[in-house]
């Protein structure tokens, strides 16, 4: 049966990973359950704790793609060190440079109760290392470093898998050259206005109030591209505080006040 996977904020626990004595029925529909999930999810492997079970059980994928069932897996030995980007289901859409080991040794029982050995390298033994981490009540952000660490914990903070902790604010952003532009848009427009009142030709008028309407639409695009990537670009300089939503808002409106008042008037006068 397919289940709810478990995912960030609730938080691990180590009376979630009990270890199997009896191997009946529940765990073989602990199992399968854990087997549907991952199907119905697309995923490479789950532990127990991942669908609110609290024993000792993981199921994963080996590299043909066939299922690997290890009930109270204990690693024995390890070797080599490497950096990895991992992702997760726990802490779905983002990721962090985790450290594992290159190659992992094992030892597990089957759904019978046999002891068995693994030994496991590659993405295998990644996979194996992280869901492992879950039987005893703990996920990857227990393995990184500090630095890495509050740069995770920034990404979960903002909801977003983009941006660098230690990046100082910006004295200037490129979202300000798209609001320039939008601003010189609207000096065009005055001078035109400006201009309409020295013409009393209706041709020449039409002419100027057609050019008027080219750069308010104009204008009102470079505000609305400024809107939207000014946000992206916020998230980018999370340390700043000039980059909240409240100030990108407010300025938006600002903008789009003076050209709304900017249009009114060039149709009431041209």
């Amino acid at each position: 049966m397919v289940k709810d996977i478990t995912r960030y904020p609730t938080s691990p626990r180590v009376e979630f990973g009990t270890d199997v004595r009896i191997f009946n029925e529940e765990i073989h529909t602990l199992i399968q359950d854990l087997k549907d999930t991952i199907i119905e999810n697309n995923l490479d492997g789950l532990a127990g704790y991942q669908i609110k079970n609290f024993y000792n059980v993981i199921v994963v994928k080996n590299e043909e793609g066939d299922f690997l069932e290890l009930i109270n897996p204990r690693i024995l030995s390890n070797s080599g060190k490497q950096i990895v980007t991992e992702s997760t289901a726990y802490f779905q859409g983002f990721t962090a440079e985790v450290p594992r080991y290159e190659k992992i040794s094992l030892i597990y029982q089957d759904r019978d109760g046999e002891q068995k050995s693994l030994k496991a390298e590659g993405e295998l033994s990644i996979l194996l290392q992280r869901k492992i981490d879950y039987t005893f009540g703990s996920t990857f952000l227990s393995k990184l470093t500090k630095k890495e660490r509050d740069l995770f914990e920034s990404k979960l903070d903002r909801g977003s898998n983009t941006g660098k902790v230690d990046e100082s604010c910006p004295t200037t952003f490129f979202r300000d050259k798209i609001l320039k532009v939008s601003n010189a848009l609207m000096i065009g427009m005055l001078l035109l206005l400006i201009g309409s009142l020295f013409v009393s030709e209706k041709e020449l008028l039409s002419s100027l109030w057609t050019y008027q309407t080219y750069l308010a639409y104009t204008s009102l695009g470079f505000l609305v591209f400024y809107f939207f990537y000014a946000q992206y670009e916020g998230k980018t300089y999370s340390s700043c505080s000039s980059c909240q939503i409240g100030n990108i808002i407010g300025t938006a409106l600002f903008v789009l006040v003076k050209l709304s008042i900017l249009t009114i008037l060039s149709y009431f006068i041209i």
